[in-house]
């Protein structure tokens, strides 16, 4: 099995260092690096190349944000996933951080388990969505008018392809999708797949983000 490698970002030493002990002791998972600002954590990144990055939004000098940013762009660092580190749940910059290529989010006080199983959710290639993070994507995109759908490098959704996407943005998890269509999870997966690669998303996040940025995704289909 492929041990997941993670670095920690968090300017609050006793946050990094608790995140730390329990990631340490998992199977499966080991932590590489560690970093207290954006600055130190891209130089760390770049240095160890992780599955998995644990974000603090907020830290001094860079934050977490532009770190997020400057992680996606670098063509060398295509695999990496970030998981953003907030202490709320409705933070003031989840939609940014979505835009800027965090596959999700994840509360500083969550609970143990819970942190083992984000982190390997979010290395599996799988977005890290909640309920009240999918409803607040929704009321951000709904305020805001409408823009044209772009087009998708050369090659539209199929019909299955749309429906599961807005599935998809609507939180729905693939064994959800597979009963109401009553297909298999396999098959579900094969259409996400296809689907991101069309928009060029890196994730189930992005390509959420891409159906509610595009209008593929309208308010009148969450009723």
């Amino acid at each position: 099995m492929a041990v997941i490698r993670v670095v920690l970002a968090d300017d609050q030493l006793l946050v990094r260092s608790g995140f730390a002990a329990l990631l340490r002791v998992e199977a499966g998972i080991t932590v590489v690096g560690e970093a207290d600002d954006g600055e130190t954590a891209l130089a760390v990144v770049a240095e160890t190349v992780p599955d998995v990055v644990l974000m603090d939004i907020r830290m001094p000098g860079m934050d977490g944000l532009e770190a997020t940013r400057r992680i996606m762009a670098d063509e060398r660092l295509s695999g990496v996933r970030v998981l953003m580190l907030t202490t709320f749940d409705l933070d003031e910059y989840v939609f940014d951080a979505l835009r800027a290529g965090a596959s999700g989010f994840l509360l500083k006080h969550t609970r143990p388990v819970d942190l083992i199983q984000a982190v390997r959710v979010v290395a599996a290639g799988d977005a890290l969505l909640s309920p009240s993070v999918t409803k607040r994507l929704i009321a951000e995109f709904t305020a805001r008018p409408s823009r044209p759908m772009p087009r998708l490098g050369g090659s539209a959704f199929t019909e299955r392809e749309h429906e599961v996407v807005l599935r998809v943005a609507q939180g729905m998890s693939n064994d959800e999708i597979a009963a109401e269509f009553v297909i298999s999870a396999a098959t579900v997966r094969t259409h996400v797949s296809r689907a991101m690669t069309k928009v060029h998303a890196r994730d189930r996040a992005q390509l959420v983000v891409f159906a509610y940025q595009t209008g593929l995704v309208r308010a009148e289909h969450q009723a």
